[in-house]
């Protein structure tokens, strides 16, 4: 079974307790504390093993992470070594990619509204590519080129204008999407491009349809639609563009109801539909980026918590808090997001019920996971909720003025702490108080 078709990591039971990359969960709780991100090193490796492997017929084939999934140094490092490049939207995760020591060549800078300070930094980090978003960039990107002297590779991104099927807050394909040139305004750009813009060389199109997607028609709509336009382009303005980028997207499974492609059915589709739309617009040689963020390291964290209060409701439903929440992890409060949880301490004895676990921050939405059937659960007990190894820490904040967990990478019964959890004094460490108010 592909990696990113099962809800979790590899786990074992020894003495009744959740065990994940050698580790006992309930041993990690204790000694770095509650909420905690536990990441499992062998089941990253392993899918970016999967999806080498799944797309080494493709003859011509660029892996790129989508940092935004989660950005730090050891994950950087860890996938840089397994053969990846790097999809980039910030100056900050710039800045993380170059101290992990990553090849800023096998680096695309991607994102709607880049500022002229990322521009710079960016530029001065000399990565591969940008993908230019917007008629402003371009001519951002151009004058900063030009100051420097020199000529930035660039692809520009489009809407292809493809609905798939998930949730409307990570949908970026349609037409009425904030990113990117909608196939009306392509030849414009092309021609400023072409024209005027001299510090900028064409290289390719990007696009992207969407996040947590579970279909493969909506890759093949997309390829059609990019190698159409590369196509049409190239001969109409006599260039030779020869890289398509089709994003990421590939859905992974957070609950027993979800039913992704594995990685296998992803690199087949795409490369049925690449083969039939050069055939069909008569292009050759063509260099294929793909995107992959969530489905390389999602199923490969969990987040575990330390059960606290409950209480029963006048109509019987049961809440069982735990020691985080919206916090740690803001995707069930966004867009009711669903997740699987085990309790990691052994319950052996212990009768099911079904209950719902609350996140311990002051808004009722703060729910993560509703209606849930567990062994009795009692305060102390720890709970491990899994695949949140992607947009849980790369999208935590301090509400309520809690501190951001921290995180521990496991492999062969090792664990090392790989982020710090916040203390304190980083709460207040930016902060300074006016002089006038301490008179």
């Amino acid at each position: 079974m592909s990696i990113n078709q099962s809800t979790k990591p590899v786990t074992t039971i020894r003495n009744g307790n959740l065990q994940i990359g050698g580790c006992n969960l309930v041993e990690l709780a204790k000694q770095y504390g509650t909420p905690l991100y536990v990441m499992d090193e062998q089941t990253i490796r392993g899918i970016c093993r999967e999806y080498k492997q799944s797309f080494s017929n493709c003859k011509n084939i660029v892996m790129t992470y989508a940092s935004k999934a989660l950005c730090n140094m050891t994950i950087a490092k860890i996938i840089a070594q397994e053969g990846f490049g790097f999809d980039a939207v910030s100056a900050g995760e710039l800045y993380v990619l170059n101290k992990a020591g990553v090849n800023m060549k096998k680096v695309t800078f991607n994102g709607n509204n880049k500022t002229e300070e990322e521009i710079d930094i960016a530029l001065s980090y000399g990565i591969g590519l940008f993908s230019v978003d917007n008629f402003h960039e371009a001519e951002l990107l151009n004058k900063l080129s030009a100051s420097k002297g020199i000529v930035t590779d660039i692809l520009i991104r489009i809407t292809p204008g493809i609905e798939c099927h998930t949730h409307d807050y990570i949908k970026t394909g349609q037409i009425n999407s904030k990113f990117g040139f909608d196939l009306s305004q392509t030849e414009k750009i092309v021609e400023l491009i072409v024209k005027e813009y001299k510090n900028l060389n064409l290289k390719g199109l990007h696009a992207h349809v969407g996040s947590q997607i579970f279909e493969s028609e909506c890759y093949k709509d997309e390829i059609d639609v990019l190698v159409r336009e590369l196509a049409n382009i190239n001969s109409k303005f006599g260039l030779n563009m020869s890289i398509l980028n089709i994003g990421g997207g590939l859905g992974v499974k957070y609950t027993e109801d979800d039913t992704p492609l594995s990685v296998e059915k992803f690199s087949n589709a795409i490369a049925d539909g690449l083969s039939t739309a050069q055939i069909k617009y008569n292009i050759r040689d063509l260099t294929l980026f793909i995107e992959p963020g969530r489905s390389i390291v999602s199923t490969a964290g969990v987040t575990l918590y330390t059960i606290g209060s409950s209480k029963i409701t006048s109509d019987g439903k049961k809440y069982i808090a735990v020691d985080g929440g919206m916090a740690d992890n803001p995707r069930p409060s966004m867009y009711q997001a669903k997740y699987s949880a085990e309790i990691a301490n052994d319950t052996a004895g212990r009768i099911e019920q079904t209950v719902t676990i609350a996140g311990r921050y002051c808004e009722s939405g703060d729910i993560l996971i509703n209606d849930i059937l567990l062994p009795e659960v009692f305060a102390g007990d720890i709970l491990c909720v899994f695949n949140t190894g992607a947009y849980n820490r790369s999208m935590a904040s301090n509400y309520n003025q809690t501190r951001k967990p921290a995180m521990v990478l496991v492999n062969n019964s090792q664990s090392d702490m790989i982020v710090n959890r916040e203390s304190f004094e980083d709460l207040i460490a930016l902060e300074k108080v006016p002089d006038r108010l301490s008179k």
